[in-house]
């Protein structure tokens, strides 16, 4: 693991310690998902073959991996894939993941809470506030669902932007943040209940009996869904999301399953973002940096390098060099969160070209939320570079070139993310083809 290789190159080499090949690396994953143990899902394994990991059920204080969201344009392509669905807002805020077992009565044992961020990490303590809503508001004996905490102003009710809900996720002066920021937990997702596993079941199941275990209350909001059929109730419900300031809607598969860590069109977000050119803003890997020139040279920060995740090879490829639009404050800010990530050999989970080397190569940690203009095809950059012997045969060359974003800008920092949570090679490739160009 020090050496680069992430957790999927694991369940690689766990599928061919049971049949030498990767025949049941998909079926390993999905265990992986429900229960993101390797230690756990090895000994599985180790024990039983694929067997040992058949059965795998969600289990409380055992975060579960987040399902994702696959992307489309127009409500013409949400409803031409899934048919009549279940529409949600997309809330702009922090998703939780909340794990609840109830005080056992007589035995002095109190209530069991856990609230996991997106990228598994505990962050029960910074969100008092949703404990005690979770304690008064949540009807059940032991459940596992998920929501979106979103901050709003309490002078106005008004809801405010992702940034702001971040600065709750902190660990010093935590009582007075809950003062200062208020927030909601919007429940959208039932994973588990009372000993009954929900993830397999369709999405009408768990929402319905998520609904009977939300009660009424000012901390946890059930969030409402509207089964639609046809475009212009989409768009209708698409602006009144952007009304309230969140960032567009989901759409959500009538019979579909909740698909643990993967994308599957069971899910599909259509966002503010998707009314420019360019159908959505990314969520890259900064991978590493090159030193300041001029004015820079006070920031420690020229330009920085941005990958998106390639699941195929299991690399992260290069799609942007970004060095303008930053404000100094960001620059700044940029500089101080990447200083500790700094390592003198780049990662062998780096895809990247010489002409790209940089100064600085990073631990594969921070993820950024960028938007670009458009998607191009480049000679340099490796996201879906396909190379190949040169006409001489003594050397390789570039077959088909790869995706580049045109005029990156940063938008965000996205501490809620993991690496493998940043944009696909398969979704910037699904993207290009939806500016009317051929892949």
């Amino acid at each position: 693991m020090r050496l680069g290789f992430s957790d999927m190159s694991i369940l690689d080499a766990l599928s061919f310690t049971i049949s030498g090949n990767k025949e049941y690396r998909e079926e390993i994953e999905k265990a992986y998902n429900v229960r993101p143990d390797l230690g756990y899902i090895a000994t599985k394994i180790k024990k039983n073959g694929i067997s040992g990991i058949k059965h795998i059920e969600p289990t409380i204080g055992v975060p579960i991996l987040m399902a994702k969201a696959d992307r489309l344009t127009s409500p013409t392509e949400i409803l031409d894939k899934i048919g009549s669905c279940a529409v949600e807002f997309k809330y702009d805020g922090l998703r939780l993941q909340v794990h609840y077992k109830k005080a056992e009565s007589g035995k002095g044992k109190g209530a069991s809470i856990k609230l996991y961020s997106r990228n598994l990490e505990d962050v029960t303590h910074m969100f008092p506030d949703i404990v005690e809503g979770v304690k008064k508001q949540v009807s059940a004996d032991e459940v596992i669902f998920e929501g979106e905490v979103v901050a709003y102003n309490p002078k106005n009710g008004v809801f405010i932007p992702f940034q702001q809900t971040m600065q709750r996720k902190r660990k010093y002066d935590i009582a007075k943040k809950a003062l200062e920021i208020p927030v909601k937990l919007f429940a959208f997702e039932l994973l588990y209940d009372h000993g009954k596993n929900y993830i397999a079941l369709a999405y009408k199941t768990r929402k319905e009996k998520l609904r009977q275990i939300i009660k009424q209350g000012s901390v946890i909001i059930y969030a409402q869904e509207t089964i639609v059929s046809k475009e212009s109730q989409i768009d209708q419900l698409f602006s009144e999301s952007v009304k309230k300031g969140f960032e567009g809607i989901i759409a959500k598969k009538l019979d579909g399953v909740y698909q643990a860590g993967m994308r599957g069109f069971n899910w599909i977000k259509f966002k503010r973002a998707m009314s420019k050119t360019l159908t959505d803003t990314f969520d890259v890997l900064v991978m590493g940096y090159t030193k300041g020139e001029g004015k820079r040279t006070a920031f420690g920060v020229g330009q920085f390098l941005t990958g998106v995740y390639d699941s195929k090879s299991d690399k992260f490829v290069t799609v942007s060099k970004i060095g303008t639009g930053l404000t100094d404050e960001q620059f700044k800010e940029f500089y101080k969160r990447v200083k500790p990530l700094e390592r003198k050999d780049r990662p062998l989970a780096y895809d990247v070209d010489k002409l790209l080397e940089a100064d600085h190569w990073l631990t594969p940690s921070l993820v950024v939320e960028v938007a670009a203009d458009e998607i191009t095809r480049s000679q340099v950059h490796t996201a879906g570079r396909i190379m190949g012997p040169s006409k001489n045969k003594k050397a390789f060359a570039v077959v088909s070139p790869g995706y580049a974003l045109r005029f990156p800008r940063l938008i965000r920092f996205r501490d809620d993310k993991k690496p493998k949570d940043a944009t696909t090679l398969t979704e910037v490739i699904k993207m290009f083809g939806s500016q009317n160009h051929k892949a």
